[in-house]
């Protein structure tokens, strides 16, 4: 025998906060409005009043109270059901609106049937509803487990969860019995680094224009006129006018070039340097605290060092 796979997931409120609350992260998880159902039950003509023109303008923000005009100011519209008793908005107001509501059971059943929940559940939620608590609903399909997470994370509870539930929501407490672990848990820093560019290093070439200075050794020829006094000797040529002698005198000149030469070589790269950080934040971590209540001796083993 196979077990048919709910798809309506469903929570009880004491409040109407918690379920506004509620409400709103639905609608932030992507739920739409016509898949959201909300029922309360109706207190006075003046508060219905408000909640009906709150249904009007949803731009009005959440108000602090419990009031009904708060829980439709998230944009559920909402109507309101006089033999009821009660104000229903979403998706249950459709239902309830709808000329074949009461085909299972009359009234508030009948809607709750009609989305899917087993008649005996429908008959508890009804009562609930009638004691003063809010019922939301969810036509979550194949995302039920996510709208019943939601539903759990604001205090919403069902017919199977109704009692531990129902008492955590009223004291806080939850009664446990002999052997029942109680975890503690504590918040840890976890840092993550990411690469970021700081700056940037351009490596590039220019001309630069100077004067240099070099000695080079050059040569060059002098006449050198050297006489000497000859006595007692007898010119063979006799004297002649226009003698002369032709000496060639020379020189180096110098001839300046140029030429590139390669002085030196820049190699560009990078290497990571490993540094230290100091990261600090705020951590919160729970503790354990045991009160006792009239006479009794507790006993405790730490295992933990």
């Amino acid at each position: 025998m196979t077990t048919k796979k709910r798809t309506t997931a469903v929570g009880v409120f004491a409040d109407r906060a918690h379920a506004q609350q509620a409400v709103a992260e639905l609608k932030r998880a992507g739920f739409r409005d016509d898949q959201i159902g909300v029922v309360t039950q109706k207190h006075d003509e003046k508060t219905a009043e408000k909640g009906t023109k709150a249904a009007e303008g949803a731009g009005i923000g959440a108000a602090a109270g419990a009031g009904v005009g708060a829980l439709w100011a998230l944009g559920i519209a909402a109507a309101i059901f006089p033999p009821l008793g009660v104000v229903a908005g979403g998706t249950l107001m459709a239902v309830l609106a709808s000329a074949g509501a009461g085909a299972a059971v009359a009234g508030l059943v009948g809607a709750l049937v009609g989305l899917g929940v087993p008649e005996d559940e429908a008959t508890y939620y009804e009562g609930e509803i009638k004691a003063g608590r809010t019922l939301v609903t969810v036509a979550a399909g194949s995302r039920y487990d996510e709208a019943v997470a939601i539903l759990r994370q604001f205090g919403g509870y069902d017919m199977t969860t109704r009692a531990e539930s129902a008492s955590a929501s009223k004291t806080g407490v939850t009664t446990a019995g002999a052997g029942q672990k109680v975890q503690l848990a504590e918040e840890h820093l976890r840092a993550t680094k990411t690469p970021v560019q700081t700056g940037e290093v351009r490596v590039r070439k220019e001309v630069v224009t100077e004067t240099k200075t070099i000695d080079v050794p050059v040569e060059r020829e002098e006449v050198v006129i050297e006489r000497h006094p000859v006595a007692g000797g007898r010119s063979t040529a006799g004297i002649r006018e226009g003698e002369e002698v032709r000496i060639p005198v020379r020189e180096e000149r110098v001839h300046v070039g140029k030429e590139s030469v390669v002085k030196e070589e820049v190699t560009v790269g990078k290497r990571k340097v490993q540094e230290t950080e100091h990261v600090s934040g705020t951590v919160r971590k729970e503790e354990l605290k045991v009160e006792r209540e009239g006479d009794v001796t507790v006993s405790r083993k730490d295992k933990t060092k």
